[in-house]
């Protein structure tokens, strides 16, 4: 009877998949992204076990994979991982080298019974490792390509982009990808995956290891590193550079860049943000058409609401890793975004330093509650227990950044 239990109907593990082109011109099968049209009642069961698993998620579960971790988010990942290099930076004889890894179709690759196994060893309920396994087994497929549908096929690897739960069923099964050596740091947020190398005198043992490691985790956990979109940058500021040797990943060369998309921030080898702020800037100007349209039809309800959902979430953005690193000038140029917005909705809005210092403060205070996020032991209170201790800097780059700023701006509300 329990195994009936434990058994999803086949009729309700059926999904369509359609091909979504990732980029405009498309070349090959890779630059699609199959997202996977599954029945309604399918995934409102899994919302069920989603919010289940998240419960259940143990206090070893890796503290570097920020998706699915409550008050988390990408704005912490980012924060940790420069965090991690502008620290190193502050050190003589040091530079950073950031691997922004790009995997091949990675939550298609999920073996089943590998996850059972993992899952088993995280503590989760026996039955819910079983029902999991069950549901990513024996499932009917099929896809449509404008009117034509193929035939249907039965799968039992991987949790297509679509289903509710793909994205904690890959970190689940990502878990146990850690360092090896403490001078490297691996990020993680679902399939998005950062390694953070800090080199010092030149030694990049350690860092070479650390990829060679991962590189047969991957093929150990049936997932392929795709080379050709895996880039790196390098972090120096070094007087006299030398420039570090190629990274090689199965005899492919890693292409080494200046900027980088990192989880929706571009940041740049000279850790400056002026591309990112220009983006942000071209992106809101754009946006502000949606408010004159309103604007002139008189939907004047629909203003404020429509400002904060596509403009100020667009400003805000990540707006507690780059403000005080930022130009004053790019710092002028999005305060403009919202002074013109003001003028069209036709009441106040808050202001971008108002809106750094609310959310700075807000991130900070659930960092120091939360004793397992990895940035929780840099706020430490002084024996008066007034006061938290401030992060010693060298550099403007250390001291703009978010963590000490976080402690400044704690402070000063503690007062």
């Amino acid at each position: 009877m329990s195994n009936k239990i434990l058994m999803y109907p086949s009729c309700l593990k059926s999904s369509t998949i359609i091909p979504i082109p990732k980029k405009s011109a498309t070349d090959s099968l890779n630059d699609y992204r199959p997202i996977a049209l599954t029945p309604i009642i399918m995934k409102c069961f899994e919302r069920l076990v989603l919010h289940h698993l998240k419960t259940c998620l143990p206090s070893t579960f890796n503290a570097h994979q920020f998706a699915y971790r409550a008050i988390r988010s990408t704005e912490d990942a980012i924060a940790i991982a420069l965090h991690n290099a502008l620290s190193h930076l502050e050190h003589q004889e040091s530079y950073v080298r950031m691997l922004f890894i790009d995997y091949s179709s990675a939550f298609n690759t999920i073996i089943p019974d590998i996850l059972f196994s993992k899952l088993t060893d995280l503590g989760f309920p026996s039955l819910t490792c079983t029902w999991i396994r069950n549901f990513l087994t024996d499932r009917p497929q099929t896809v449509k390509l404008g009117p034509h549908i193929s035939s249907t096929c039965t799968l039992s690897t991987g949790s297509p982009q679509g289903y509710v739960l793909s994205p904690i069923l890959y970190s689940l099964y990502t878990h146990d990808c850690r360092p090896a050596h403490h001078q490297n740091t691996i990020i993680k947020f679902a399939d998005d995956t950062t390694v953070v190398g800090l080199i010092s005198k030149g030694d990049e043992a350690a860092y070479r290891d650390e990829i060679l490691r991962l590189s047969d985790w991957c093929s150990a956990n049936n997932l392929t590193l795709n080379t050709t979109k895996t880039k790196e940058i390098i972090l120096e500021f070094r007087r006299h550079r030398a420039d570090p040797a190629p990274l090689y990943i199965n005899g492919d060369c890693v292409e080494r860049v200046q900027t980088f998309k990192f989880l929706g921030t571009i940041i740049s080898a000279d850790l400056t943000w002026s591309v990112n702020t220009t983006a942000v800037i071209k992106k809101a100007q754009q946006r502000l058409h949606f408010l004159r349209v309103l604007k002139k039809n008189n939907l004047k309800k629909k203003l404020l609401e429509t400002y904060r959902s596509a403009v100020e979430s667009l400003l805000t953005y990540c707006i507690t890793v780059w403000y005080c690193s930022c130009t004053e000038a790019k710092r002028k140029g999005i305060q403009r975004i919202i002074n013109t917005a003001q003028r069209i909705i036709g009441c106040p809005l808050p202001s971008l330093k108002d809106l750094y210092n609310s959310r700075c403060l807000s991130r900070a205070q659930n960092i120091e509650k939360d004793h397992s996020h990895p940035g929780s032991h840099l706020f430490n209170l002084l024996p008066s227990g007034r006061r938290y201790r401030c992060i010693k800097s060298r550099t403007n780059r250390l001291k703009d950044s978010f963590f000490p700023r976080a402690i400044i701006t704690l402070n000063t509300h503690m007062h």
